[in-house]
């Protein structure tokens, strides 16, 4: 059986990841593996030696997707793959990786997934989590504080020169190529349970 392949997208702190869980929580998760583009973040090293406060991070070329495709297309293919990870605090990759095995269900996880348009055409289910730019902001703010180890005003910094400039750019649009925009994220239960209704006929379908 060919595996459904979902992407979830949508602006930094929009909710992806919140959103990807109230959605694996009504699935049966021995069924799905998550993969998040952060992970394929390029080590500090592959920006020519320039100090992180120069490294535009929210730049499609920040990724490594061409390998997130070929991992993908494993999956598919029914191969284990070894997923790179990545330290925000260093900006770099450890040398450790992570296997994970093939499922029925691949779900992306990624602000920048609809870009590129050969990872966009592996998925059978394409979502937008479209938050308030504010509440985006803060929930920015909090996490990279309290998980990152970031000061306040070098979250602001990288803000304002780089991440609403990418997101105008290249996150916005991206929308265009969604199936289902979720508005509120999470909180939108009707929504995810239409999402949940959709992979479950999907799934089925697969099987006939």
């Amino acid at each position: 059986m060919d595996p459904l392949v979902i992407g979830i997208a949508g602006g930094t702190g929009s909710g992806k990841t919140t959103v990807t869980n109230a959605i694996l929580e009504k699935l049966d998760k021995t069924r799905v593996v998550v993969i998040q583009h952060d992970s394929y973040y390029r080590d500090l090293s592959a920006h020519g030696g320039v100090t992180p406060d120069h490294v535009n991070f929210d730049h499609p070329d920040s990724l490594e997707t061409p390998l997130l495709i070929q991992h993908i297309k494993d999956l598919k293919g029914g191969k284990p793959i070894y997923q790179p990870m990545y330290n925000f605090t260093t900006h770099r990759r450890m040398d450790s990786e992570c296997e994970l095995e093939p499922r029925e269900i691949i779900i992306i996880d990624g602000i920048l997934i609809f870009v590129d348009r050969e990872l966009r055409e592996l998925m059978d289910i394409k979502i937008f989590v479209d938050t308030d730019a504010d509440e985006r902001l803060i929930r920015r703010i909090r996490r990279d504080i309290l998980e990152r180890g970031r000061s306040v005003e070098s979250v602001m910094q990288q803000y304002m020169s780089t991440v609403k400039p990418m997101h105008l750019e290249f996150v916005e649009p991206s929308k265009h190529w969604a199936d289902i925009i979720i508005p509120r994220g999470a909180q939108n239960i009707v929504a995810i349970d239409m999402v949940v209704s959709k992979i479950a006929m999907m799934l089925r379908g697969n099987r006939d």
